[in-house]
This record gives C-alpha cells, structure tokens and sequence, in this order.
C-alpha cells in the first residue's frame, strides 16, 4: 500500500535513500531536510541551515558509503551533514547561485553540482575545498551524474529549443563527448551499471539510450508529459525507473527500453473525456491531459 509522508509546508524539490534503505531524507523549500522513518512513517530528524534559517534546498543525496548527506541551495552552494551525528559539516560556495542535483562519487571522496550560471562544480568531501570547475555549458545545469568507475561525470542543461549533454574526463577536466538529440532541457542522467549506456531524459518528455564510447543515441522513447524530473537505475542493474511532471512514475526494462509499469494516482480530470469539446483552446487542452483527461471520439 503506497506510504504518504507529510510534513513538508512547501515544495518537495528531492528525496533520497539511504544506502541501507533504513532512511528517507526530503529536501524542501520549508527550509527543512526531513529524515524519514519508512516503516513508521515519522519524521525523525530536522537538518537546517545553521547560519542561514531560511535556506531553500533543493536535490538531495546520501554518499554511498552512508556516512554524510548532501543537498543542493538556492544561493548557497551545497550543504553537506554528517549522516551519523546530524551535524554540518560543511558548505561549498564557490560562485553558486543555484545548485539543483548533486551527486556523489562512487568512493564518497568527491561531490559534483551544476549550477544557475552553466558550471559544474567538483569539492573535496574531505574539507568541502573546490576541486574542478567544469565550464562548458550555455545555460542552467540541471543534471549532473557520475559513471559507475568515477573517471566520468555527465551533465545536462539546455534551453526551450535545443538540449546540452555533455560527458567530462574528471582526470583532465575536458569534455569527452557532446551528446546532441534532445529537443529541449536535459532534465535527468544517469548511466547504466556496465557504464556503458547513459541514459537521459528531457523536458519534452523524451528518454534516450546512449552508446558513450560511440557517442550515438541508440533508443528513444515517450515517458512522460512534461519535463523528466528524476531516473534511477535498480540496484541490480535491470530496472530504470523515471518520474515526471504529470505525476506519473515509469518502470522500463533497461535494455530493451520496454515500458513495464506506470504508477499514478489520480490527477483532478483523470479519465475525463474532452473529445469532441467545444471552445477549448489547444493550450487548454494540453493543460487538461496533463491533469488526467483524455480526448477521443464522443460516441454517436
């Protein structure tokens, strides 16, 4: 039976588990991360901001080895938690004015945000110091994703007419690949767990299989209506799973790209039939699909 966990006054911009599955910490514009108990559905801890109370957070993400908790600010870089004590441990600044998604190294040793301004930051999970500053793309990052072996991280950004992926050599610092397909934003990545398949999803609501070492789209599919928000890849390596702005979330068998299951809960006009409707514009009509109405032909 599906779980409701409230608490948040605001947006829920992330979540994430931890590596044990033992926690779920929410990052919300409240200026609250709430670390969740699944089993009981309380919320059994609150980090804040020390220094700054009414910090917005957005992407949220616990180091693989389950040790610290990191989260994406508006115009406070990121703020990293010991994930034992609860404590700050530190902030990385550098230039950010809104880091979105973070993602961790497969070691726990580095963190990677993209940021407002088109850059890609790299710190130290050590001390927080900056390590890289990745600059290559022309407008906000929205996604940022490690490969399985850490030498390689990708990033999307874009704009309304034409999509930014770009996959980085973290030895040097330099793009590898352009990977160019995506009409729109480049919302989500993620790489498979061989590393060789990046997968990424856009505003349009596009997903794309990518060979990386060809630098070739392979696959393309429909998922959803509006922007991909988030793409995980199952623990064993089998499963993808997307999730977007019509509130819907998608398993996909990862290899083939098949379409699995679709879970959803009803949306205000779910399942009510426009077709044939009169005096709705075409934008009127977009915004009533993506609330759950559907338009096929009125029965005589």
């Amino acid at each position: 039976m599906p779980r409701v966990l409230r608490g948040h006054r605001w947006t829920v911009y992330g979540v994430g588990w931890s590596p044990d599955g033992g926690l779920l910490a929410s990052s919300g514009w409240d200026n609250t991360i709430r670390l969740w108990d699944p089993s009981t559905r309380m919320c059994v801890y609150l980090l804040r901001d020390i220094d700054h109370p009414d910090t917005l957070f957005s992407g949220v993400a616990w180091s693989p080895d389950g040790r610290q908790l990191a989260s994406g600010t508006f115009l406070r870089g990121v703020l990293v938690w010991d994930g034992t004590t609860r404590t700050q441990r530190w902030m990385g600044r550098a230039q950010a004015t809104w880091v979105r998604r973070v993602a961790w190294s497969p070691d726990s040793v580095r963190l990677a945000g993209g940021d407002e301004d088109g850059n890609v930051y790299l710190w130290n999970t050590a001390d927080g110091s900056q390590i890289l500053q990745l600059q290559r793309h022309h407008g906000a990052v929205m996604s940022v994703a490690w490969s399985p072996d850490g030498t390689q991280l990708a990033s999307g950004c874009g704009s309304r007419d034409s999509g930014e992926l770009v996959v980085w050599d973290i030895r040097t610092g330099e793009p590898i690949r352009f990977l160019k397909g995506h009409s729109g934003v480049v919302s989500a990545v993620t790489w498979s767990s061989s590393g060789t398949l990046l997968i990424s999803g856009g505003s349009d609501g596009m997903l794309r299989w990518w060979d990386v070492s060809r630098g070739t789209c392979v696959r393309v599919r429909q998922a959803h209506q509006g922007m991909i928000q988030s793409l995980k890849v199952s623990p064993d390596g089998r499963w993808l799973t997307s999730c977007g702005d019509d509130g819907s979330i998608m398993r996909w068998d990862l290899q083939c790209g098949e379409s699995l299951h679709v879970l959803r809960r009803d949306r205000p006009y779910e399942r009510l039939n426009i077709g044939g409707v009169r005096g709705l514009t075409e934008a009127q009509k977009t915004t009533l699909r993506m609330l759950g109405a559907i338009e096929s032909a009125s029965a005589e």
